[in-house]
């Protein structure tokens, strides 16, 4: 499923990995973590004028064709002002704007939002997250974005064919095989129904994969507590680590019943400092070919070490 290619390099070695399946290629130098640019937030984000805030957000945001925003909880999900989809929602998902811990049922409801306004919708879906500006967040007050288009991203579309071709070629569904063949690896983080591992072939730097039960959104509604307990963990394993912002996609099929698997990934990002430093260059944007400071065996290792005991969903089953 997997290979690699390590060479001795001045200050270490460097890994080439790829994906066979979907062709996703990554380059490892766990030496350039060495540099520290990855710090304990420094700037302190403030509400002034925020349109997420309470107060505002009831005034300022658009509304669906009936007048009506979603509403769950905390969180509040209306379409997007300036959508990049063929339809583009928002969730707030908290009414504070700067957020220490989110808890399992601001989580929760965020997505039975998101859900909500995705469903009526045919196409490729995904519910997605940006925290914190280092990692691409336009506001600051935590929010997630659902889109759906007629055809799938590029990742989705890669997963579909390659799967197929894996299908073609052994005989077997390749999400079915992922999930054995990960689940006794030493990558390996923690869950069952849904499988939390070190991503093999990461594209950014900690990528974590939680491959769900299911293939569309509809079929995500009923595992959205067990998904949040992931996200949750991996968040905190995050922390812990001392990294603060991250990106989050789920993504789905548009087809019922194929053998796709839907699934979660998650990545940090540098930490906000004052000048808005981004963990992502070049070799990102424009070769499409991510460089990672730590490798997904690590990152495991570091979870088994000291964090698995500490951040354990105990609504996951393992």
């Amino acid at each position: 499923m997997f290979s690699h290619e390590e060479i001795r390099t001045g200050q270490g070695t460097l890994q080439y990995r790829r994906d066979t399946v979907t062709g996703i290629s990554c380059r490892i130098s766990s030496e350039r973590i060495k540099r520290g640019i990855d710090q304990i937030p420094a700037v302190t984000y403030i509400p002034e004028g925020c349109p997420f805030c309470p107060g505002r957000v009831e005034q300022v945001t658009p509304t669906f064709a009936d007048g009506s925003r979603i509403i769950h909880g905390e969180s509040v999900t209306f379409p997007n002002l300036f959508p990049f989809a063929a339809w583009h929602t928002v969730t707030v998902i908290t009414r504070e704007h700067a957020v220490e811990r989110f808890t399992r049922q601001q989580l929760v409801d965020a997505l039975t939002g998101q859900v909500e306004s995705l469903l009526p919708h045919q196409g490729y879906a995904s519910i997605n997250w940006n925290f914190l500006p280092s990692s691409g967040a336009s506001l600051a007050h935590p929010h997630l974005q659902g889109m759906v288009d007629r055809y799938p991203s590029a990742r989705v579309r890669c997963y579909l064919e390659g799967a197929g071709k894996y299908q073609e070629e052994w005989g077997r569904p390749y999400w079915t095989d992922f999930r054995e063949h990960e689940r006794d690896s030493d990558r390996y983080l923690f869950g069952d129904d849904i499988l939390w591992v070190a991503n093999a072939v990461p594209v950014g730097e900690r990528e974590v994969l939680g491959v769900l039960p299911g293939a569309t959104l509809g079929e995500f509604a009923a595992v959205i507590p067990r998904c949040a307990d992931g996200i949750l963990a991996v968040i905190d394993l995050y922390r812990s680590l001392g990294t603060y912002a991250f990106n989050m996609s789920l993504f789905f099929d548009a087809r019922q019943g194929s053998d796709f698997s839907a699934f979660c990934s998650m990545i940090a990002r540098i930490n906000p400092n004052a000048a808005s430093l981004s963990d992502s260059s070049f070799m990102e944007r424009l070769h499409i070919e991510p460089l990672i400071l730590t490798s997904p065996e690590e990152l495991a290792a570091q979870y088994r070490k000291g964090y698995g005991g500490i951040f354990h969903p105990t609504t996951i089953s393992h």
